[in-house]
């Protein structure tokens, strides 16, 4: 058979790029159902956008990139879609945007708006190959061969992230197959671990702290976990992140520490340093940072000069996680398609014609909060449209 786009991946990006295309698009995909990251986000009610989209919360090796795409297909744009199709939404913390009711009702909506689009599951890729005007694809689809060409493909299969929802590599072979360069991937907002069950003791504690690593400066949450450490401020700072280095954490959560011990040792001299402390920080955290550095002074034998280094101490204290937990529960991977090979506009790889990508498979990796998926609906649009005009 023959079809204008075939597009490779009903993720999001894939089943928004469809969305614009219609009857001339068939959509391939190896899963038993579309969206599936979507229907697993958010804790099951999908954290569809952000208020605050900005260029300079995406990473990539050239920051510019991403910012025609998310100029010309909005965060507004899909609050204008998801409000038509009467999905109620709400605002949690720092812009981010959640379904009341579940994520599967952003599946549904998307399959809506892709219409007369073929949708194949359970089908996969087994050659894809150039020819004349075109690509010719041999897939396996209900247990026999089926031979498919078409005028252009969208590369939407996404990353390495979650592989036991079937992420593999494929969009980096079929790009390194047409000769387009891909930057070296690793796992991004992703739990920290550390040997030995450093924080084993305290896992399930969790503290509002200002984490840093490389260029990324987070206030948020950190968890302490059997493994290591996550929370939305750890996911965050993975992104920033190299083995080697070492993590800085404010455990202060804004709380002038020397200043409150300080207060406290003019009227309760005779208690301990750990006591007071607990009244600013989990009682269990506290304890466990007693045995790293000395904490068992009470607070009247402690002079201005030692409070302030005990401040300091917390307000900048310095880990150095031994890996991460990796693709296994990364949300997103950072790298990608090489966005030098790529128009920003079309989403078009420049040294091929009519082969494009999208999605998470490109150099692109937004912040924690739905910004991952606005880029994969700003992509999806872009190709999409490009595709609609050709």
């Amino acid at each position: 058979m023959h079809v204008k786009v075939v597009i490779l991946g009903a993720g999001a990006a894939g089943m928004m790029c469809a969305a614009q295309l219609g009857a001339d698009a068939l959509v391939i995909d190896h899963a038993k159902a579309p969206g599936e990251k979507i229907r697993i986000s958010g804790g099951g009610r999908c954290n569809f956008t952000n208020l605050e989209v900005e260029p300079q919360r995406f990473l990539s090796a050239n920051p510019h990139f991403a910012k025609s795409a998310l100029a010309r297909y909005t965060q507004w744009d899909f609050i204008e879609l998801v409000s038509r199709y009467e999905i109620a939404w709400h605002e949690k913390t720092l812009g981010q945007l959640f379904c009341d009711g579940k994520s599967t009702q952003i599946i549904e909506m998307l399959k809506a708006e892709m219409g007369a689009a073929q949708l194949w599951l359970q089908t996969s890729v087994k050659e894809l190959s150039a020819r004349d005007g075109g690509y010719a694809l041999r897939v396996e689809r209900e247990g026999r061969e089926v031979r498919v060409t078409c005028d252009a493909i969208v590369v939407a299969t996404g990353g390495k992230s979650i592989p036991k929802m079937g992420a593999t590599g494929l969009a980096y072979d079929i790009a390194r197959q047409f000769g387009i360069a891909v930057t070296d991937t690793r796992p991004a907002l992703v739990p920290f671990t550390f040997p030995e069950g450093r924080f084993s003791p305290i896992s399930g504690v969790s503290v509002p702290v200002r984490a840093v690593a490389g260029d990324g400066a987070f206030s948020e949450a950190m968890l302490f976990t059997h493994r290591g450490l996550s929370g939305p401020a750890m996911l965050q700072v993975s992104s920033y992140w190299h083995e080697g280095e070492d993590v800085a954490v404010d455990l202060s959560g804004g709380t002038d520490i020397g200043g409150h011990l300080k207060a406290a040792r003019q009227v309760q001299g005779k208690r301990l340093l750990t006591t007071v402390l607990g009244e600013v920080l989990p009682s269990r955290l506290v304890d466990h940072l007693a045995g790293e550095m000395p904490l068992t002074d009470r607070l009247g034998d402690m002079s201005d000069k030692r409070i302030d280094e005990i401040a300091a101490s917390l307000s900048d204290w310095r880990v150095r996680p031994g890996g991460t937990e990796g693709y296994r529960t990364a949300e997103v991977t950072l790298g990608g398609i090489d966005t030098d090979a790529l128009s920003s506009t079309t989403m078009e790889t420049k040294a091929v014609p009519d082969l494009y990508f999208i999605g998470e498979a490109v150099d692109v990796t937004g912040w924690l909060g739905g910004y991952n998926f606005q880029w994969a609906w700003s992509s999806g649009w872009a190709a999409g449209q490009a595709l609609k005009a050709a």
